[in-house]
């Protein structure tokens, strides 16, 4: 599924979550405005940020227009990508009070989240852009937003690690001990799917050469210290592509990134997001 069926799907869910249905005319409390009511809204950040989801919102309003003849358009100010500072207006809402007030919260929902999401990222990515290491998101995303977060990451400069169990290998201790050794599943990885990228999570050096003599794309080095990895860099040297995870944050994020590794791996990007205030109000 690509980005545009899967955010029509993540709109229509959010609509059928909030309304029971998918018709603006299910919501109670703004059936108290008379339905030929027209008004206009502004939508400000009340903190700097990355602004992020704005086709989201335009879904929003897009599926709940098709239910009804009172319609709502958005002008917007900003796209998906900006830096803006606190208070700036990101868009303008007119047409139908009822439609407006009953999308307001699903499309909020959507943006403040993606945007925290970029926010974060960028917070990242800003401290390492003096270095040539990549900063990846991971797997570690909100159930049913994956897609939709990791769109967040590339619009705030982050690279998107593998999306599902499907289009790339993490190949980890217990496969590893399943399949035998490195060179056995690195071996049958290349069988399975001769296309699709293979990466060994190491746990020493030892292991580290196997990986290479397997003749693996990506190593991942989970937990080790700035000194052990700038020591695995070395034993590299460059035969292979190498990513860290583990134990970053801001406060580590540079001194990893300093050792020369191709990859840092962050699941706070997605997983520990912290949702930008924002506001609407008619005006």
């Amino acid at each position: 599924m690509n980005l545009q069926q899967t955010r029509i799907t993540q709109v229509t869910t959010a609509l059928q979550e909030d309304l029971n249905g998918l018709d603006a005319q299910l919501d109670i409390t703004a059936q108290l405005i008379p339905a030929n009511h027209q008004a206009t809204a502004n939508l400000i950040t009340r903190e700097a940020c990355i602004v992020c989801g704005t086709e989201w919102v335009d879904e929003t309003f897009k599926q709940l227009n098709s239910k009804t003849e009172n319609k709502v358009s958005i002008e917007w100010f900003v796209k998906d990508g900006d830096r803006v500072t606190a208070d700036t207006l990101l868009c303008k809402l007119t047409g139908s009070a009822q439609v407006i007030l009953t999308g307001e919260r699903t499309a909020m929902n959507f943006l403040q989240t993606l945007s925290g999401t970029a926010t974060a990222t960028a917070t990242y990515t800003d401290l390492i852009a003096h270095t040539q290491t990549k900063l990846l998101d991971t797997r570690k995303t909100i159930p049913g937003l994956r897609l939709a977060q990791k769109y967040a990451v590339k619009c705030a400069g982050g690279e998107n690690h593998r999306i599902g169990l499907y289009d790339a290998f993490l190949i980890k201790e217990n496969h590893i001990a399943a399949a035998g050794s490195i060179s056995n599943a690195v071996k049958q990885a290349h069988i399975i799917a001769p296309n699709k990228p293979v990466e060994v999570e190491v746990e020493n050096n030892n292991e580290l050469q196997q990986a290479i003599d397997a003749g693996a794309d990506i190593v991942m080095l989970d937990n080790y210290s700035p000194k052990d990895i700038a020591e695995a860099v070395n034993i590299a040297n460059k035969q292979i592509k190498i990513e860290v995870s583990g134990d970053i944050d801001l406060n580590t994020i540079v001194s990893y990134a300093q050792t020369g590794v191709d990859y840092i791996s962050c699941g706070a990007l997605t997983k520990h997001v912290k949702a930008v205030d924002l506001s609407l109000r008619l005006v």
